[in-house]
């Protein structure tokens, strides 16, 4: 209760002394006051020694500190400035390296005219920094100033010096829309009571907003920084090439507080003591935007109590966050509603409403980049003649690339252009080759292909270029580029190396695809390839596990992959990656992609004039078509698979051809057509000498007589199988075989049954097969409930229902009727 108590009144204090009024800050005081007097020792004292313990204490330890700086600031606020001294003092005691501290009591030593005895706190401090290997320019400075006299007296001092209450702002921008999340996590940081001197580094892309978030952040802000708010523009990325130094920004701030020139110190160290001690004890806000590095920002933050600092960079500026303990705030791209809303702001809502078919074509062209939106809207603003789908179709055009982004003085291609130059030259190169990956996103590994370069260097490159905000980082480890900066590195590739580039790429997806998918199911057939580029360094994985995870993340890729393939005209990279792609596809459900990699592969093979392929990517087809239960163009491509194989004298195509045809049969109730498929399926295999193929077709032929009410042909069958399977290793056919069992003992030995399906779902969840764990979900279920366990039946098919609902699996609705009548017994 005193933590809360607490934490409550120093929020309410630390406002109500920040607005600046003599009543209110009276109030403040007195509220710090009355939340540090129910201090009565440490936090959590009689528990120190417990490890869960620590982090709330340490948090509550620094909100006593800052409280302390929050009162002493107001005391000094209201003139009383020996009643500070005295609070600083205790704090200090506390922690004599805290530097912020320091300078506060000396300057209200300073301001109580006890000189002598301000210089020596000031003294002290850089002897004891100077202990522990840390310089004290600051401290040094206002040591000497003091003696000097150079200090402002604080507000409330007996002879106040009025320093100026600057507001260095630009306009509220009116065009400003969104951000709503993004502006109050800012001013959470800006605004939070336990940090004294908060800094938050805004960064992001080219073109996103940066500087118009830090201005409307800032605007909304001036109330909670009543005594000033400073700007400056660093210059960082300007074009010419020569960005503002930080000696200038600081001389620019000391004008703006009304400092005499001739009070200004010669050196830059000097003025930066002499800036922050004019900010001890008061409450200003400090924007410096476009920065390049953390040396161009450090002599401009406050280091005061009361004090924050809005910093805004392409870069992401790691030695800020580290040294100066900055809280990184990335601004991403805009929503479509946001993108929306700010056409509108400039064209007015009766224009997007005429036409909002071409407006979805606009932000889908801008990639929801503020700066391509507003260069966008700013041409339609221009030309009320032109309609907008006019507009789009110039931004759909083949030949402008960023020429269309183009208005006046401001142009996309001109503000990426500032990024690039300051690239390291592996990493400009890295970045002109990355217009050549399909996307949507890449991996270190999939780059070194890329760029035919060893990983190591391309991964200080992909760090840079995420550090310039020209790559993003959407998760750990997978970088993402934008739209429009992959037309503008387009531009700067070469033909050649970009068609190299590309197919260093496609070989890695390839022979890393295929890779995995021998760890996945390594008693299919294997697919002949040829070898890869020189420079790709294809992926190895550890086990199943990693293969799995791989194709999961990679699964958009490897579509964007093929897509690209498909318009480069490499068809057989189209045709295998297809196949490598097929078994992942069908175990987890994604039966929509399967068709789509299924077609590719029938055209790409049809035009490389490859029988073999075409009549392989037509059984792949067909097996997705039988999933979505379009059994009439299952059974025409499976009809044209067939006819390949028999053309080209391949048995064990055939083979395999005829027991998927006794699948579809299946799927479509004729079970007697499915067996009669099934053992033409086995006769093949067993003269092509193919055991995995004779293995799993006993498990189809068992399963078929199962349906049948053949219940001992079906278990023979099935155990013929499993033995085969388990002497082959193959952990896929084994879960088949495991399935069908438990299906054939079910009207013989129920017991036996429900042992048979755990045995095959523990196989299937191995594998990650979830379409059919979904299916022995359902029928451990059908046998859970006919043996009287109607809760374990119901969870069984709870969690099929969950699986198939997952895939929009048609299925879904037979275990959800099931579900709800055995919820209803």
């Amino acid at each position: 209760m005193d933590a809360d108590r607490f934490e409550r009144w120093c929020a309410d204090g630390r406002r109500l002394v920040a607005a600046g009024e003599t009543a209110l800050t009276e109030r403040g005081v007195a509220l710090l006051r009355d939340a540090l007097a129910l201090w009565r020792g440490s936090a959590f004292a009689d528990l120190a020694d417990r490890p869960f313990v620590r982090p709330r204490a340490g948090q509550l330890a620094a909100g006593r500190r800052a409280a302390r700086r929050g009162y002493a600031e107001g005391l000094a606020a209201l003139g009383r400035h020996a009643e500070a001294v005295a609070q600083l003092s205790a704090a200090l005691a506390d922690d004599p390296y805290d530097e912020a501290v320091r300078r506060l009591l000396a300057l209200s030593l300073y301001a109580e005219q006890r000189v002598d005895e301000a210089a020596e706190v000031c003294r002290e401090g850089v002897v004891l920094l100077g202990e522990r290997g840390l310089d004290a320019p600051e401290l040094q400075e206002l040591q000497r100033d003091i003696l000097r006299r150079l200090v402002p007296s604080p507000r409330g001092a007996a002879d106040p010096v009025k320093l100026a209450r600057p507001c260095l702002l630009p306009p509220d921008p009116p065009q400003f829309v969104g951000r709503a999340e993004d502006l109050a996590a800012a001013r959470r940081l800006l605004l939070s009571p336990a940090d004294g001197s908060p800094t938050v580094l805004v960064s992001g892309l080219a073109g996103v907003g940066k500087t118009l978030f830090a201005v409307r952040l800032a605007h909304t802000l001036r109330a909670d920084f009543p005594d000033g708010q400073l700007y400056v523009d660093m210059r960082g990325f300007d074009p010419d090439g020569t960005p503002l130094g930080a000696g200038a920004a600081v001389r620019g701030f000391l004008d703006a507080l009304a400092v005499p020139p001739d009070r200004v110190p010669a050196t830059l160290e000097a003025q930066a003591g002499l800036y922050r001690s004019l900010l001890a004890g008061r409450r200003v806000l400090v924007v410096v935007d476009n920065v390049r590095d953390a040396d161009q920002v450090r002599p401009l933050l406050p280091g005061a109590a009361g004090c924050a600092t809005v910093v805004v960079s392409r870069n992401q500026l790691p030695a800020l966050v580290v040294a100066e303990g900055a809280r990184p705030l990335r601004l991403d791209l805009l929503t479509d509603g946001e993108s929306r809303e700010l056409i509108g702001r400039r064209l007015g809502a009766a224009r997007l409403a005429g036409e909002p078919g071409a407006v979805r074509q606009i932000v889908h062209a801008c990639g929801r980049l503020p700066l391509a939106l507003a260069i966008v809207a700013a041409r339609a603003a221009s030309h009320p003649e032109f309609t907008l789908d006019a507009l789009a179709g110039e931004l759909r055009g083949d030949g402008g690339g960023l020429d269309a982004f183009a208005v006046g003085g401001t142009d996309v291609r001109a503000v990426f252009s500032w990024s690039y130059h300051g690239l390291t030259a592996p990493a400009a190169g890295l970045f002109r080759l990355l217009a050549a990956h399909p996307g949507p996103e890449v991996t270190v590994a999939a780059a070194a292909s890329l760029a035919a370069a060893p990983p190591e260097e391309v991964r200080a490159a992909v760090r840079e270029l995420a550090a310039a905000h020209l790559l993003v980082e959407h998760v750990p480890g997978r970088y993402a580029l934008h739209d429009l900066l992959r037309a503008y590195a387009n531009e700067l590739a070469d033909d050649g190396g970009r068609r190299a580039a590309l197919r260093r790429t496609l070989d890695h997806y390839l022979h890393t695809a295929l890779a995995a998918d021998r760890l996945l199911w390594p008693h299919r057939d294997p697919l002949a390839s040829p070898a890869a580029a020189p420079g790709v360094r294809p992926e190895v994985f550890a086990d199943r596990d990693a293969a799995l995870a791989w194709f999961t993340a990679e699964h958009p890729v490897l579509l964007a992959a093929l897509d690209r393939a498909e318009r480069a005209g490499l068809d057989g990279h189209v045709w295998r990656l297809a196949w490598a792609a097929a078994n992942f596809l069908a175990r987890r459900g994604h039966w929509r992609d399967w068709v789509r990699v299924g077609q590719a592969a029938v055209a790409a093979a049809r035009r490389q004039d490859d029988r073999a392929a075409e009549a392989e990517a037509h059984r792949i087809l067909s097996g997705a078509y039988v999933r979505l239960r379009d059994f009439d163009a299952a059974r025409e491509h499976y009809g044209r698979a067939l006819e390949l194989f028999g053309g080209l004298g391949d048995l064990v195509g055939q083979g395999f051809t005829r027991r998927s045809l006794g699948w579809l049969c299946e799927q479509q109730g004729d079970v007697r057509a499915a067996l009669g498929h099934d053992l033409a399926a086995l006769e093949l295999f067993e003269r092509a000498g193919h055991e995995r193929g004779v293995a799993n077709t006993h498990n189809s032929v068992g399963w078929c007589h199962a349906l049948l009410g053949d219940h001992e042909p079906a278990i023979s069958h099935c155990r013929r199988s499993l033995a085969l399977l388990e002497r082959l290793g193959d952990p896929v056919g084994m879960a088949g075989a495991w399935d069908s069992l438990g299906y054939a003992y079910r009207q013989v030995d129920p017991h036996e049954a429900l042992a048979c399906y755990r045995q095959a779902l523990g196989l299937y969840r191995q594998l990650g097969d979830r379409m059919n764990e979904a299916v022995t979900l359902r029928q451990l279920g059908e046998t859970q409930h006919a043996g009287g366990d109607s809760a374990a039946a119901r969870e069984s098919w709870r969690q099929a229902l969950d699986i198939l609902t997952d895939l929009d699996h048609p299925d879904a609705e037979r275990v959800r009727t099931l579900l709800a009548g055995a919820t209803t017994a």
